[in-house]
C-alpha cells in the first residue's frame, strides 16, 4: 500500500489519506461556490472554525450552518473567490492545504469582535492573491476543526487598505458605521 493510500482506522471507520485529502480540497472550494447543501456533505455537525471570532456572530457556532454562514460573509466582500492549491499533507486525520486565495473586493469586508462590529473595508474593485495555510481535522469523513494561518497585511496592501489614503479612512468610517446599524449595535 502506498503511503498516499495509507489507510486509518479513525473512530472505528476505516478510511484513506487519498479520501482525507480530497475531502480538505473540496470543503476548502466549496466556500467559494458550494451550495448549502455541499456543506452539510462536507462538513461535520460539530465542525468548529477557530478562525470564528472574526467573523460574523453566525459563523461562530458549530457545525455546517456556521461554516456555511463564513461561506456567504466572504461571498459578499470578494467575487471570483479562487483557491491554488500548492501543498498538501495528511497525517493521521489531520490534512494541512499550502494555498493561494485570489479573488475581486467587491463589497465591504467586515471583521467582528465580541461587541460586533470591530471594522467594516469599503469595496475597492481590486483584486488580491494571498498565500493561506489551512488546518483541516477530519472526523466521521467530515471535516470537524479548521485553523488557518493567512497574509492578511499581503491582502490589505493590495486592495489598498494599507497604508490608508485619508479617502480611504473616511470611506471605511462611513462602512464601519453603516455595518454597525444593519447589525443592530
Amino acid at each position: 500500500m502506498t503511503r498516499a493510500r495509507a489507510a486509518h482506522k479513525i473512530g472505528g471507520m476505516t478510511t484513506t489519506t487519498t479520501n482525507f485529502r480530497e475531502l480538505a480540497l473540496r470543503a476548502i472550494e466549496a466556500m467559494g461556490d458550494g451550495s448549502r447543501e455541499d456543506f452539510d456533505e462536507f462538513y461535520h455537525p460539530d465542525f468548529l472554525n477557530h478562525e470564528g471570532k472574526d467573523e460574523p456572530p453566525a459563523a461562530r457556532g458549530r457545525g455546517p450552518a456556521a461554516c456555511w454562514a463564513t461561506a456567504v460573509w466572504l461571498r459578499a466582500a470578494y467575487a471570483d473567490l479562487h483557491w491554488e492549491i500548492h501543498d498538501v499533507v495528511v497525517e493521521g486525520n489531520l490534512v494541512v492545504v499550502h494555498c493561494t486565495m485570489s479573488g475581486r473586493h467587491v463589497g465591504p469586508f467586515v471583521i467582528y469582535d465580541a461587541k460586533g462590529v470591530k471594522r467594516a473595508f469599503p469595496p475597492t474593485g481590486k483584486t488580491f492573491a494571498s498565500t493561506q495555510t489551512h488546518w483541516i481535522r477530519v472526523h466521521e469523513d467530515k471535516v470537524i476543526e479548521h485553523w488557518a494561518n493567512r497574509d492578511d497585511l499581503g491582502t490589505a496592501e493590495q486592495l489598498g487598505w494599507v497604508p490608508p489614503s485619508p479617502l480611504f479612512l473616511l470611506r471605511s468610517s462611513l462602512a464601519t458605521r453603516k455595518a454597525r446599524r444593519e447589525l443592530g449595535a
